[in-house]
């Protein structure tokens, strides 16, 4: 740990990190509440996410905590099992379900979500943000904090909740959102001044706001501002924790719950990871089997002692990243910075608005869905821009997992049409009075080429010179050489003669790791 306040980039991390305990305060207190579960959970959640977690993670700007997507399964998990203490057991389990991951390094499926589905997913919670947070921004608070589905709870959707706002809007909340806007845009260009986060001076004018506008028109009710369990005592602190109902080890729901929050936390997790590295300044590289492991801790600590389960979160994560953190003592402290704040100031954080914390999640909402990526996912070509396009869709009207699921079908849909495409180079000559046409098959010619050479072959001018070159192909996948060996046999019908070059009766299956290379050459 000591390398970490050691770290030269220490004066960046602490601040993102105060930074990111405000805006992962609610958001934990508001997915608890969803859950059905006791508010304190969502708060340990976080501190476990944050000190836990993070310490062991190898991601350095990932910030994990009780994510908006597991709150489904928790609400009916709780339900079902008919005790709290039973579904802390079925963390419990889920977590060591998440370590064997790890170690059987289920983490590399995380290489195989393409490029636009992710950039795709980042831009969609932004909008989201923007979306879920314009009714909190001017006061109309009855979604939960950190909902990010279009379905809400409370019977409304996205659209509906935001048409209600303008409605039933707050005055004071409206006046608070608009100035720490100002201050959020304007405060970092001030140099001198830059050095203290804008968030903080939000946070601080939004608290100064709420005291003024008390006996006016403007005043804030209990449900515009955070509120978190105020403990009085260590022992009422100690009476907050649950400890699981192991009695129930031999219970199928419990494991039945237990692998639906290890699938789903891990895939939740793995996206969240790809996304946080793609947004990275730095351009790191997570390892996401230690990721596994490390939630996997996570859902074991927080299970023992009374949390719900955690997965890595984009919306802090992104916090974190636009925040200015460089390495994972931001997260680590954010954790920190929960659990001092419980012991020791809940009053003062009670009187924050969360207008004011809509505010930082609306800029940060803009920076993930910025214009200048759409411009450049259009520059990439429609085999890239669509499946971004559906995936925003998807996700916004939907929630982030089905909306995902939608988009890998559009960009796996391109991937495999790019690669029917390219199994080979095709070349026409005059040799005489006959056509000379030579194929030369791709390094890697696999099961997905089929159809295009079967089309290829088939569809080839009759009386014609036909030179089958493989001299490149380090792997040829049986089917494809079947048909070669089909109209190598059958070709003399049409008064066609065949010359295949360097094409072997048998290739074996190349290691994964030569196929990537051969990828990227």
């Amino acid at each position: 740990m000591t390398k970490y306040f050691l770290s030269k980039n220490l004066k960046k991390d602490l601040p993102a990190g105060i930074v990111v305990f405000l805006v992962a305060l609610p958001l934990c207190l508001g997915i608890a509440m969803a859950s059905g579960a006791p508010l304190f959970a969502g708060i340990l959640t976080g501190i476990i996410g944050g000190i836990v977690v993070s310490s062991i993670s190898g991601s350095q700007l990932s910030v994990s905590g009780p994510a908006a997507g597991l709150t489904v399964i928790v609400f009916s998990a709780i339900a079902s099992l008919g005790s709290y203490q039973t579904f802390l057991l079925a963390v419990v389990i889920a977590g060591f379900l998440q370590i064997i991951l790890g170690f059987l390094k289920a983490g590399i499926i995380a290489n195989y979500f393409p490029s636009a589905v992710i950039e795709g997913m980042l831009a969609a919670i932004g909008i989201i943000l923007i979306l879920k947070q314009l009714p909190h921004a001017v006061g109309y608070d009855s979604d939960f904090e950190g909902d990010e589905s279009f379905l809400q709870t409370d019977q409304g959707n996205t659209f509906s909740a935001i048409s209600d706002a303008l409605s039933k809007f707050t005055y004071g909340a409206v006046v608070i959102s608009l100035l720490s806007l100002l201050v959020l845009i304007y405060w970092p260009k001030i140099k001198k001044l830059s050095m203290i986060p804008a968030p903080v001076i939000v946070v601080s004018l939004g608290i100064l706001l709420s005291f003024l506008f008390q006996g006016t028109s403007f005043a804030l009710s209990s449900e515009h501002l955070v509120t978190i369990p105020v403990v009085n005592s260590f022992n009422e602190f100690m009476g907050l924790f649950s400890m699981p109902d192991f009695s129930q080890i031999g219970n199928k729901n419990v494991w039945v719950v237990a692998f639906t929050i290890a699938i789903v936390a891990s895939i939740e997790t793995l996206l969240c990871i790809e996304a946080v590295d793609k947004i990275d300044p730095i351009k790191r590289i997570s390892p996401t089997n230690r990721e596994l492991v490390a939630q996997g801790v996570g859902n074991i600590t927080s299970g023992m002692l009374g949390g719900l389960p955690m997965t890595s979160v984009i919306v802090r994560s992104s916090v974190n990243v636009n925040s200015g953190g460089r390495t994972k003592m931001s997260a680590i402290s954010h954790g920190m910075w929960l659990l001092l704040s419980i012991l020791f100031i809940p009053l003062i954080l009670n009187q924050i608005p969360l207008a004011c914390l809509a505010a930082i999640l609306l800029v940060t909402g803009y920076k993930l869905a910025r214009i200048d990526l759409f411009k450049k996912m259009w520059a990439h070509g429609k085999d890239q821009f669509i499946p971004f396009v559906v995936t925003i869709l998807a996700i916004v009207f939907t929630d982030l997992l089905k909306g995902v699921a939608i988009g890998m079908m559009v960009g796996i849909f391109y991937i495999l049409r790019n690669n029917l495409r390219n199994p080979y180079f095709y070349k026409i000559e005059r040799n005489g009075g006959k056509k000379l046409i030579t194929i030369k098959l791709a390094q890697e010619v696999s099961f997905l080429n089929k159809a295009a050479i079967q089309y290829t072959l088939t569809n080839l001018p009759a009386e014609s010179d036909v030179v089958i070159d493989g001299s490149d192909s380090k792997y040829i996948d049986k089917d494809v050489l079947e048909i070669i060996d089909n109209f190598k046999h059958n070709a003399y019908t049409k008064g066609t003669i065949v010359q295949l070059v360097n094409i072997k009766d048998h290739y074996e299956v190349p290691p994964l790791k030569d196929m990537i290379v051969a990828k990227v050459n």
